[in-house]
C-alpha cells in the first residue's frame, strides 16, 4: 500500500517555481542572460553571436524587460539612430548562480569530449566555480537526496473540486 505524497495536500497554484518558468522557462531566455553576463549588450551582437532568431530576441528582451531582469539603456554610434543595449537589474544579477547550476549540469552530462567551451573563474584565486547546496545553518548539502521540501508560509491547502 502506498501513500500520496504529502505535496498533493498543497496548492501548485501559488508555486514560485511555476512563476519563475513563466519568465525564464523558454528556450532562449538563459542564452540570452548569458550574451548580457558575457557582456554582448546589443540586439543585432546578441542575435549574431547566439543565434537567436530577430522576433524572438525581440520578445524575450522584451520579457526580460517587463520583469526587470534586464533594463535597457540607450547608446548612439556617431553619426546613427538612438538605439539600447541591455544591462542587468539587481534582479537578473541574482541569476548568475542559476546559470552556472545549469551550466554545471550541461557541463557534466553535454559537454564534448575535450570538456565544457568555458568556464567560470573566481576572480580572486583563479579557482573554477561552481554551484553548490548549502543550507541557512551553513552547512554544504553533498547530496541532493539529502534535501526534502516542507511546506513553507505561503502555502494554501489544495481545494478539491466535484469535477477533480
Amino acid at each position: 500500500m502506498s501513500t500520496a505524497p504529502r505535496a498533493l495536500a498543497w496548492s501548485a497554484g501559488n508555486c514560485t517555481v511555476g512563476r519563475t518558468m513563466t519568465i525564464l522557462g523558454e528556450r532562449w531566455t538563459f542564452v540570452v542572460v548569458r550574451e548580457v553576463f558575457n557582456g554582448v549588450r546589443r540586439f543585432d551582437d546578441i542575435r549574431r553571436h547566439s543565434g537567436i532568431p530577430r522576433q524572438v530576441l525581440s520578445n524575450r528582451l522584451g520579457l526580460l524587460v517587463e520583469q526587470d531582469v534586464l533594463r535597457r539603456v540607450p547608446y548612439q554610434d556617431p553619426g546613427e539612430r538612438v538605439r539600447h543595449e541591455y544591462r542587468l537589474t539587481e534582479k537578473g544579477f541574482d541569476l548568475y548562480p542559476v546559470l552556472v547550476a545549469i551550466a554545471d549540469w550541461g557541463d557534466r552530462y553535454l559537454a564534448d569530449a575535450d570538456g565544457p567551451p568555458v568556464e567560470f573563474e573566481h576572480r580572486d584565486c583563479g579557482a573554477v566555480v561552481h554551484s553548490m547546496l548549502e543550507c541557512d545553518h551553513g552547512h554544504r548539502v553533498e547530496r541532493p537526496r539529502d534535501v526534502v521540501t516542507r511546506v513553507g508560509p505561503g502555502a494554501q491547502p489544495f481545494a478539491v473540486t466535484a469535477a477533480g
